[in-house]
This record gives C-alpha cells, structure tokens and sequence, in this order.
C-alpha cells in the first residue's frame, strides 16, 4: 500500500487530527482518526445550507420499506432521470439517460416518500 497524504483538516489540534490520505494502489481514501458519522456529514453541510440548498436527512429506520433506485441519479423537469454508475473505488462507469414513465415513476415516488419523512436540517441533530 502506497499512501500519498492529501491533507489534514484545519484549525485541529496536534493529536487525532482528521487527516486524509490516498492509497495509490487500490484509490481508496482513507481517513485517519476521524469517523465518518451523521454527526460529521452534518457538521460538512454547513456550505450547502448556507447557499440555500434544502437539506433533509433520513434515518435508516425510517427507509426500509421505500422502493429507493440502486444508484446514483439526477432527476429532470419529473421527465427524465439520469443515473449514474461508479466503479469499487468511486470512479464513473456509465451514465444512463431514462425517460420511460415507469423509471421516471418510481424515481418520482421515491423521492417523494424520502422527502416526506426526512428531517430538515435544521431540525436534525445527529447522535
């Protein structure tokens, strides 16, 4: 394994800072005493939030029984859906542009139900 240091988290102390390294061999990330928990995405949303995008989060538990599409996706004027498929270590394989009304219908009502029960951010608090 050969690991090239990509950077360290600001304003951390000395010991146990977040830092992030790449394996060369595999790709893969590794993160080096830090958990990638609720608690840190929420902490990383900040950005977002201050941009104006809704945000909601959705615990697990509260998932099970939405029929949720395999991958990853972006949905268009409720017309279309574009899906994207990676690879194990996070690069793009394919994109796939969909139109027919059932893909569309499901991706649709997917979304629906997750937005519907998901917390809005600033009524979310991670354990």
């Amino acid at each position: 394994m050969r690991l090239r240091f990509l950077g360290i988290i600001p304003n951390t102390p000395d010991i146990d800072s977040p830092t992030i390294w790449l394996d060369e061999d595999s790709g893969d990330l590794l993160i080096q005493s830090y958990k990638a928990t609720d608690k840190y995405e929420y902490d990383v949303t900040f950005p977002n939030v201050a941009a104006g995008e809704l945000i909601r989060w959705l615990p697990r538990r509260k998932s099970a029984d939405i029929p949720l599409p395999g991958t990853d996706l972006w949905m268009f004027d409720r017309s279309a859906v574009l899906f994207t498929y990676f690879s194990g270590v996070g690069e793009v394989v394919d994109r796939e542009w969909r139109t027919e009304p059932a893909v569309v219908k499901l991706v649709s009502s997917a979304f629906e139900a997750v937005w519907e029960r998901a917390i809005p951010h600033e009524e979310y608090k991670p354990l």
